[in-house]
């Protein structure tokens, strides 16, 4: 791409722009903020008030196939998809009247007893991670917390055992490539059997608590209705049961690394979290706003709709960038620089808006909340580890580093 040329969303892939999107998406809003990627097949917005505009329109941007990849799977992928059960919408994917009932059910089956009564679990899997490393003195933090808090905190809500971990999370690495689908073919081979087999794995999970219901979340969304619409069916359930346990490992994970990388680069910022951890949640908001966890989601047209000044076809996909719309300074002062106290904190994208709003926000902020004061508590002088650079996820949707080796001060 040279200098003079508009830019587009195809050099997302390039490397420097996977570990630092933001220059790009600065240059769309300036220079092309509605466009068509020839490459990607898809139109890409990344001013706020379009993104706005666009997720608070679902009449006519529509959320089905939301998770489907422009470019479509080779045929040796689609062989190896078809060994399982039919993808169907879940909740994220889907568009009333049915998202409606689905959400109806979720929400009935995920109670805020539930959620409250939570926390006390969050904080025991957090205490017995820490007490696996913090005399330490270094550690990879995605490692040993970011990635197995929300792994347990989600299989304790679904019900599944956490013997399962290492599997569990090879199938949400596997999700989350294929859903990139920019790996080698082989690659992508290897993430659909993987898809394949966390649905036969749910689907075992399914059946046992068709036959012994238990206080478990899988056991609430066999049981939930919502009105006279049917129960959900069991490809509905692996379908949901998938999306609700990727939603609450991998983007939790994500937004926990993300603020942790945020302020392991400004150790004014850390000190202040560690002085007063009532700022931890208006730091979480901040992450959610300056480095979201889900940068972008797909909608499709249902007919020629206007988005800007720039006319999209029916039937177009259309790429909402919610991270270039978190960073748009007709939106937010100062939008490049990180401050939890900003008066436009609230009008963050982090966790979309709308009828898609994401369902499981207030668990996420409270494994988050939890996790950063046990953390700041435990490990004094907390700091990144010399030498450390920190690389993200090769995704275009999800935004998360890889590691975050740090050091501290252990007792």
């Amino acid at each position: 791409m040279s200098p003079s040329s508009p830019p587009t969303f195809v050099s997302r892939f390039e490397p420097h722009h996977v570990e630092d999107p933001y220059p790009l998406y600065a240059r769309l809003r300036q220079e092309a903020p509605v466009h068509f990627s020839e490459e990607m097949h898809l139109w890409v917005v990344s001013r706020h008030e379009d993104v706005k505009a666009v997720v608070l329109n679902p009449e006519d941007f529509l959320s089905a196939n939301a998770f489907k990849n422009p470019v479509p799977p080779a045929p040796e992928v689609l062989a190896a998809l078809a060994e399982g059960y039919p993808q169907v919408p879940a909740l994220v994917d889907d568009d009333p009247p049915n998202h409606t009932r689905m959400r109806v059910i979720v929400t009935k089956a995920l109670a805020p007893h539930r959620l409250s009564a939570m926390e006390p679990r969050i904080h025991a899997i957090a205490t017995e991670l820490l007490d696996g490393f913090a005399r330490d003195g270094r550690a990879d933090l995605v490692e040993k917390l970011g990635y197995p808090l929300p792994a347990r905190v989600i299989g304790a809500i679904l019900g599944l055992p956490d013997s399962d971990l290492e599997r569990l999370k090879r199938w949400t690495e596997d999700l989350s490539l294929l859903s990139a689908g920019n790996a080698p073919v082989a690659r992508q081979v290897e993430c659909a059997r993987g898809l394949v087999s966390i649905q036969k794995y749910l689907a075992g999970h399914i059946a046992e608590r068709r036959l012994a219901p238990r206080d478990d979340l899988i056991s609430a969304l066999i049981e939930a209705r919502h009105e006279d619409t049917p129960p959900l069916s069991d490809v509905e359930l692996i379908s949901l049961l998938a999306m609700l346990h990727f939603a609450g490992h991998e983007t939790t994970a994500n937004l926990l690394g993300n603020l942790l990388a945020w302020v392991l680069k400004e150790p004014e910022r850390l000190r202040e979290l560690s002085e007063e951890p009532a700022r931890i949640p208006r730091a979480i908001e901040e992450t959610l706003r300056l480095d979201a966890p889900v940068q972008a989601m797909m909608r499709t047209t249902r007919r020629a709709v206007k988005v800007g000044d720039v006319e999209v076809p029916q039937g177009a996909r259309v790429l909402v960038l919610y991270a270039s719309a978190n960073r748009d300074g007709a939106a937010f002062h100062a939008p490049e620089r990180g401050d939890p106290l900003r008066s436009d904190l609230g009008k963050h994208l982090g966790f979309g808006l709308g009828i898609h709003y994401c369902i499981g926000a207030p668990l996420a902020r409270m494994e988050v909340r939890v996790a950063m004061e046990q953390l700041l508590k435990r490990l004094p002088g907390l700091r990144l580890a010399p030498g450390n650079a920190i690389t993200y996820v090769p995704n275009f949707l999800h935004r998360g580093p890889r590691q975050l080796r740090v050091e501290w001060d252990p007792a």
